[in-house]
């Protein structure tokens, strides 16, 4: 949920604008004063506040631009996630998976001012403290390659989750090929 305020310097009034959530999910805000309280809960749903009076209304993308282009300018871009994933048993990325690191160099390098965190995670085939090792190792091993490809160690953050955090549930033993993977969050 994103909302956009502005408050005019000098008057005594504000909008308050309910921008899309970035991923299609439902969100609400709510203002609330002496006066009683305006629920914004649909995109662009809108209230300008006064001294005099609160007022609901229907605002649109082109009005959000006009009004608010200074602070959407200002604004950092939003998070990118990935998932990389790897070949049964080891550290070596599947084929897909290699090639879409080079996208990944280009959103962090592309970003002033970019915090990149790896997680690693495994099946459940194994034992769990061999799992977590094992998706520690694949986090530092992609956080290294990032490293060595010219990305600022300090940007970058890499831990193991090992088996816990399953992307498609299984039961112990079960090789599931989705849950043996990297999640790369850039922001």
């Amino acid at each position: 949920m994103l909302v956009a305020l502005l408050t005019l310097a000098g008057c005594a009034s504000e909008r308050v604008v309910l921008l899309p959530s970035a991923d299609g999910r439902a969100s609400a805000v709510v203002i609330r004063d002496t006066r009683g309280e305006i629920v914004l809960d649909k995109p662009y749903a809108a209230a300008k506040r006064s001294m005099d009076a609160n007022e609901a209304y229907q605002s649109s993308p082109e009005e959000v631009r006009e009004r608010f282009a200074q602070a959407l300018a200002a604004q950092p871009p939003r998070p990118s996630s990935y998932v990389l994933y790897f070949e049964a048993g080891g550290n070596v990325l599947t084929p897909e998976s290699q090639a879409a690191l080079a996208t990944i160099r280009k959103e962090i390098a592309e970003r002033p001012a970019s915090e990149v965190m790896v997680i690693g995670h495994t099946d459940r085939v194994g034992s769990v403290d061999g799992n977590d090792r094992l998706s520690k190792t694949r986090a530092e091993g992609l956080r290294d390659q990032l490293i060595e490809s010219g990305v600022a160690a300090e940007k970058l953050a890499a831990v193991g989750r090992g088996e816990r955090d399953p992307l498609v549930p299984t039961d112990d033993e079960v090789d599931e090929p989705k849950n043996r993977r990297v999640e790369i969050s850039v922001r």
